[in-house]
């Protein structure tokens, strides 16, 4: 038996029992049974049976169907169903009705929260009972009929509506009538004391603004606030100010910080209501409970955006509170609006059946809205739009018939929210879900044309998509309605694609190197694998693993991160092809579907492949889009039902943009699509011929020519140039005859000028690969080794010979035209392709087994008498050279910056608008055109030497110096937006620097300009972006270290620094050289450092040259696009863009590596042992170059931090143990030094920003400070580096690193004083504030671990602080005052008198002290007043 709880057992005593209960496996006396429902299993059996046995398709990428709800049964159905094994009883006592059963059932209310009230004393023995006869008779029509019950409740509202108004108009001491004029007071206590109110009352107590009575169960509630009012008054008169005070606070910290800030308003509203002038106008806000503030009438400013804000706590608190006053306002007016019979749409008729009582609470929706109201508000208010993506000002009075109003949150505003747009496109209504749609769209062109952005905070495209923008449209586009898709695809192209992008890309496709261009890849950050292991796998390894890690992402991860990939992950192309397959669509989607497909192919080769191998998509564009027939009569009507079956030129565009992405894909496109027999058709027939519009047949032509062109830049599809030679020197010939004058505002020659510089593009590209067939022809000859070559192309150079004829006749006639400013921009794009193109043949001519000198020679002389020199003697030539510095991407970084509403996950080239005259992209930019002369006459004088003195003069022009000054002082921040323009710029200056290389032998103006071109090639080379490695091992093989360029080291350079240096010129502080642990003293002066620097500039040069070898392979790449070499070229597309191909620090680059080497084997814990064997050498000449560079070149290294810099040598200390104490080493790292310690620099020195390539300064002290207590030997020029951080204005966790956790390197840093370069008042100014610091600096002091002969230099530094913190007698806090007196006293009985005398003797830092500083001879009067304060009696014993 189990026994029962008793009397003062615990709980854990009932667990006991329960586990005892549960152990005997004792049934229950109890049991809860919860039957089941049989008829919903049943029904829900038969369901499943039913859905089993339908046939259901799935769809692996799909996601599951969703299962449709049972359907619902009627109650009273249900009510009647009978069961066979129902129980009889049970059903008897469901159905049971008896006043027993009903009382079994009664639950009773909650009434504790409710208000008890005690009935009124009303001096009777019983209530009064209530007659019917003594209800007011109302006469009311017969239609109106009320119950009595309903009656009475009407009457109870109407007295308790007359009481809150009687309420509010006494508490309230003015109240406006229907005139201007105030009620009089007699009037107002009249109609106060009518509605139970004493006047008596109200002339001898002031009312309470706060307990004014409502809510109080009571029929006085009048006299009960009173009543509150007075015991309150009461209460505080027997209260003191210090008990009233303190009871305020308790207030303050209970109740909301609005409701005391509005109380405290409504307050100085009440009093300044008094002193108030009759003629101001007021108005009243009655709070719903009777509640009023009142104020003065201020029309409120509106604004979409404020963004000033209130200066002082006054405004902002008068602010807040005249929002609340204004919500308050709201909805009173919301509830005291109430419809009437004359406001509704439909007045209701008498015949109407059970319409007798009209519910004008139901029917109030339908009055019209209250005029719009201006809010005063500081704050951002919510962004409303108009179906056009407008932006609809607030409170703005607009029609109904827009449709902008509907029944949201705010249904008198006009306009619809992001929100509101999201929720509608999920609507069930096919046109709500594509309005919403179409708005979107809108709003997204409105946002990234720029007309968003000085109206609203922040980015709406970021908005959008952090709202999951991507994944609704995604949603439509698997829409069943047609119209639903439409407005999803075109609203997916207005976000996607950015047309002014795709006109300049084009625009630019047939300049120097135009057609290569970035991938629209968002810049990820991927994680540095420190494992030497993992850098050394294999890539296709590696792109496999990274694929796979990204497959497993979420799609919204992927988007977050680029918008492309993660519209690649969730099957973008499969639905667009079955949209473009199957649906239909009309001609609009269509050309939206192909351009989202050409900026997708845009983003990057991956993105190319995937278009490529999506089933069916290729052939469905080419089948559909490029048929070689067509119905000759198009009507319009048919053109705009279906766009199928029609050439289109975006189909061909996007074949060409998908082409660049890599030569496997072109030759896929042009053999297993057949893409040659649709470039033949289209090339062959003339465009005015085709059966299609005049624009859409010339742009059809354009893209074919520029399909093969792409296709010839890899040495593809050249044996078509064969076939249809002569329709390309037909076309040729044609040139010369055309009137450029009459051609000039002709939309046809405009159309007909881009066809034709994609033919002479093409032209280039053949000639290339022409050049190219000898070679590989004598390679294939004379290797029998089997190796595997790339194959002959079709074309050689025999086919390109004569074409040079045909573009030298060109030239001459369009170069006529240079003087009309109108002709010459109609032809200026046709001539610079002209000029590329005779580039390029001048290029491969030397190569060819059939050069005859003599012949190239008179060819190029010819060139040059007839088209080059008058060109270049032209006026108008002359005066392109002035416009370089106002068309600079360089010069003018605003031009090329992202837009407003750029987002990291989608790339564009914020081409958005046009883009002014004067850029470098507008119609009057010279660079295009001086690149293409340039390119030139840099070919013509290779051949040519005798040439080189007939163009000297290019390099003279003003504007050019101008230029070359302004780009070397200009700083760049390079982004997406800014690559790919930059890059034909770069192309300018480079051609510039090689024809300059050419001429400074001969020119004596280059010559004078040496130094300025040196410092364009050094900046040039830290601001080259990927693609471009060749150009980079070309500057620096050629001019970097061209002695010919640094004029400065034959002309007396050194000498000159010598001399600046003997002189103090620079205003350095006169202080020995550092002595070296091994006894090294530097004895070679700074001149003759750098006069050895500059004559083993050729050292440097191959120094350099090998630790940039990890540059090889791209370099390769790069080579075969620059050079021509069409058989090694694989991709068109440059590489991702990624930053500089070199860091801003290359010039230490060789002192990082070898930095990088010896960390990552110490890490692992070995010994360092595979060092270079001319470990010396290398860092010397890195050190010999830094020199020079930061000697004559400094100009170069403004973009470089000091600190980076000054961080950069130390890593020479931590290379290896003894590689400081090398002579070379040791004396360029201390002139170095000397540099770094001018006060110039050293103002300019801030340890505190971020370092390019740290993770913190902090980190990398740490390792010097552990590196020096290791194998510094004491050396002084190591101690130098270490005290040049511990200066006062740097991070104080320095100064504590040193102080605290390294105090051991204080007995080494023996650095004397004179040896010192930097002034010690950096050290001892202004005086040290940390007390923590100070501490230690009192400790090592005191402790002896820090000593003069220690270390002088901190010495006189602790000396300083310590003495002006005991001495201070500034206010501070009081463990700053305890601790300062302390170490005052400490410092007095101290036994070493000679620290004590120091001590308290201090007077100012000296270097010619012996002792470093100066001392008092006596101690001055404030110093004894405030050892007198703080010692008292000890100091008198």
């Amino acid at each position: 038996m189990l026994g029962r709880p008793k009397l003062g057992q615990l709980e854990e005593d009932l667990l006991q029992f329960q586990n005892q209960f549960l152990a005997t496996g004792t049934e229950p006396a109890a049991k809860v049974v919860r039957k089941a429902d049989k008829r919903r299993v049943e029904s829900m059996k038969d369901e499943q049976v039913s859905l089993d046995k339908r046939d259901v398709v799935t769809f692996k990428d799909l996601p599951p169907s969703l299962t449709p709800a049972p359907p619902k049964k009627s109650k009273s159905k249900s009510a009647h169903v009978k069961f066979e094994d129902e129980d009889p009883e049970d059903r008897l006592d469901h159905h049971d009705r008896h006043i027993t059963a009903v009382l079994s059932k009664i639950i009773e209310r909650d009434t504790s929260e409710s208000s008890i009230s005690l009935p009124l004393n009303l001096g009777a023995p019983f209530p009064k009972a209530f007659h019917r006869f003594e209800m007011k008779t109302e006469t009311r029509p017969s239609s109106a009929r009320k119950s009595i019950f309903a009656q009475n409740i009407a009457a109870k509202k109407a007295i308790e509506r007359d009481r809150s108004a009687g309420v509010c108009s006494s508490f309230s001491n003015v109240v406006p009538s229907a005139s201007d004029g105030q009620v009089p007071e007699s009037e107002s206590l009249l109609t106060n004391s009518k509605r139970g109110f004493p006047s008596e009352i109200l002339n001898k107590t002031q009312l309470s603004r706060i307990a004014n009575g409502l809510g109080l169960d009571r029929p006085s509630t009048e006299q009960e606030a009173v009543r509150i009012h007075e015991e309150n008054i009461e209460r505080l008169r027997n209260m003191s100010a210090d008990e009233i005070l303190e009871e305020q606070k308790k207030l303050f910290a209970q109740l909301d910080p609005n409701l005391i800030s509005f109380l405290k308003m409504s307050g100085s509203a009440h009093k300044s209501q008094e002193k108030k002038k009759p003629s101001q106008k007021e108005k009243q806000v009655t709070f719903q409970e009777g509640q009023t503030i009142s104020g003065l009438d201020v029309e409120p400013e509106m604004q979409v955006v404020m963004t000033d804000r209130a200066s002082t706590a006054s405004e902002k608190q008068l602010l807040h509170a005249e929002e609340i006053k204004e919500d308050i306002e709201e909805t009173v007016q919301m509830s005291e609006c109430h419809i009437t019979v004359d406001e509704l749409p439909v007045k209701p008729q008498k015949e109407w059946l059970h319409m007798d009582v009209v519910e004008y609470e139901k029917i109030e929706w339908m009055k019209d809205l209250p005029p719009p109201k201006k809010k005063k508000t500081r704050k951002g208010m919510q962004a409303r739009f108009s179906f056009s993506g407008d932006l609809v000002p607030p409170a703005s009075d607009l029609p109904v018939h827009l449709g902008l109003h509907h029944h949201g949150e705010e249904p008198a505003e006009a306009g619809y929210s992001l929100q509101e747009l999201f929720h509608l496109s999920r609507s069930q209504f096919i046109q709500q879900r594509a309005l919403s749609l179409q708005t979107l769209g809108n709003v997204v062109q409105k946002a990234k044309s720029g007309e968003l952005a000085s109206s609203l905070q922040g980015s709406v495209l970021k908005v959008l998509l952090d709202a999951g923008f991507l994944f609704l449209l995604r949603f439509s586009l698997d829409d069943a309605a047609e119209n639903v898709i439409a407005a999803a695809v075109h609203t997916l192209k207005l976000l996607l694609v950015c047309p002014t992008d795709e006109e300049y890309l084009d625009r630019t496709f047939s300049w120097y190197q135009g057609a290569a261009a970035y991938p629209f890849l968002t810049n990820q950050v991927e994680e540095d694998d420190d494992d030497d292991e993992e850098e050394d796998k294999d890539k296709v390894e590696s792109e496999e693993g990274k694929a796979l890690k990204e497959s497993e992402k979420p799609d919204a991860d992927v988007a977050q991160t680029d918008l492309i990939k993660g519209l690649l992950k969730m099957n973008i192309l499969k639905r667009l092809r079955y949209i473009l397959e199957v649906a239909r669509p009309v001609p609009l989607v269509t050309i939206d579907i192909l351009h989202i497909l050409i900026r997708i192919a845009r983003h990057s080769s991956e993105a190319c492949s995937q278009i490529l191998h999506c089933p069916r998509l290729v052939e469905s564009i080419v089948t559909e889009f490029l048929p070689s027939t067509w119905k000759p009569q198009i009507n319009s009507e048919e053109l705009l039902q279906s766009l199928h079956g029609i050439p289109c030129s975006l189909a061909m565009k996007l074949f060409r943009v998908m082409a660049c992405g890599g030569r496997n894909t072109s030759a896929i496109l042009l053999n297993k699509y057949d893409l040659k027999s649709k470039i033949c058709r289209f090339v062959v027939q003339d465009p005015e011929d085709l059966h299609l519009t005049q624009q859409e047949a010339f742009l059809l032509s354009t893209e074919a020519f520029r399909l093969w062109a792409v296709a010839a830049e890899y040495g593809q599809a050249c044996t078509l140039f064969n076939d249809l030679y002569p329709v390309l020197v037909k076309i040729l010939h044609s040139l010369p005859n055309t009137e450029v004058q009459k051609l000039v505002c002709s939309t046809t020659w405009q159309l007909s000028q881009l066809r034709i510089t994609a033919l002479i593009t093409l032209l280039a590209n053949v000639t290339k690969t022409a050049g190219c067939a000898a070679a590989l022809q004598a390679a294939l000859t004379s290797d029998c080794g089997g190796k595997d070559h790339s194959p002959l192309p079709g074309v050689s150079w025999s086919h390109v010979v004569g074409l040079q004829t045909s573009m030298h006749a060109c030239l001459k006639h369009f170069l006529k035209e240079i003087g009309s400013q109108a002709s010459w921009e109609a032809v200026q794009n046709v001539v610079t392709v002209l000029f590329v193109y005779l580039g390029v043949y001048y290029n491969k001519l030397q190569e060819q087994p059939s050069y005859n000198p003599v012949e190239c020679l008179q060819d190029l002389e010819q060139l040059d008498s007839e088209v080059l020199q008058p060109l270049l003697r032209d006026s108008a030539f002359s005066s392109m050279w002035e416009h370089l510095r106002s068309c600079s991407a360089v010069c003018n970084p605003n031009s090329c910056c992202p837009g407003p509403e750029s987002v990291s996950s989608l790339v564009d080239l914020s081409c958005e608008g046009e883009k002014p005259n004067n850029s470098l992209l507008g119609s009057k930019s010279p660079f295009p055109f001086l690149t293409a002369v340039l390119y030139l006459i840099n070919n013509i004088v290779t051949i040519h030497k005798g040439l080189i003195k007939k163009f000297t003069f290019v390099m003279n022009f003003k504007g050019l110096q101008e230029y070359l000054v302004h780009i070397c002082q200009s700083t760049l921040h390079v982004t997406h937006a800014s690559a790919w323009i930059l890059r034909h710029e770069y192309h300018f200056q480079y051609l510039l620097l090689k024809l300059a290389v050419r001429m400074v032998n001969s020119n004596s103006y280059v010559a004078q300009q040496a130094s300025l071109y040196h410092t364009v090639a050094l900046t040039l080379l830290s601001r080259l972006l990927p693609g471009s490695e060749h150009l980079s091992h070309d500057l620096l093989s050629s001019i970097v270290f061209n002695q010919e360029f640094v004029p400065e080291g034959k002309i007396g350079g050194p000498e000159a620094e010598d001399l600046s240096s003997i002189l103090h010129l620079d205003v350095i502080q006169s202080s020995a050289a550092p002595v070296s642990a091994a006894g090294i003293i530097c004895k070679p002066s700074h001149g003759t450092l750098l006069r050895e620097a500059y004559s083993l500039l050729p050292t440097i040069r191959v120094c350099y040259s090998i630790h940039f070898a990890y540059l090889h392979p791209a370099a390769v790449r790069s080579q075969a696009s620059y050079e021509g070499l069409t058989h090694l070229v694989q991709a068109v597309l440059l590489p991702d863009w990624k930053g500089t191909i070199l860091p801003a620090d290359w010039m230490f680059l060789p002192l990082i590596n070898l930095y990088d080497r010896v960390s990552k084997v110490e890490i692992k814990g070995k010994a360092v042992e595979n060092l270079p064997h001319n470990l010396v050498d290398i860092v010397t000449n890195s050190l010999r170059w830094v020199l020079l560079v930061e000697t004559w070149r400094s100009r170069v290294l403004q973009d470089l931090p000091v600190a980076a810099r000054v961080a950069r040598l130390m890593c020479v200390f931590l290379t290896g143990n003894d590689l400081f104490l090398e002579k070379p080493v040791y004396c360029f790292m201390v002139t170095l030094l000397s540099l770094y310690c001018q006060p110039k620099i050293l103002n300019e020195l801030d340890l505190e920003m971020p370092l390019p390539g740290l993770t913190s300064f902090y980190s990398l002290y740490v390792k010097l400070l552990e590196q020096f207590d290791s194998v510094s030997f004491g050396d002084h020029l190591f101690g130098c580096f270490i005290l040049l951080p511990l200066q006062r204005r740097f991070n104080v966790q320095l100064r504590q690193a040193v102080f605290g956790e390294h105090v051991g390197v204080l007995r080494a840093l023996g650095v004397p004083l004179k040896q010192f370069p930097v002034p010690l008042e950096r050290y001892t100014l202004p005086p040290e504030d940390s007390l923590e610091l100070l501490r230690l600096y009192f400790k090592v002091l005191v402790s002896g671990t820090l000593r003069l002969t220690f270390c002088p230099v901190l010495y006189v530094v602790t000396v300083a602080h310590v003495n002006s913190f005991i001495f201070s007698q500034d206010n501070v806090p009081q463990d700053m005052e305890s601790a300062r007196s302390s170490m005052l006293k400490k410092s007095y009985l101290l036994t070493d008198e000679v620290l004590k005398k120091h001590l308290l003797y201090y007077k100012l830092a000296d270097v010619e002290s012996p002792v470093g500083f100066q001392m008092y001879e006596e101690l001055p009067p404030i110093r004894c007043k405030r050892l007198e304060s703080v010692l008292g009696h000890a100091l008198q014993k």
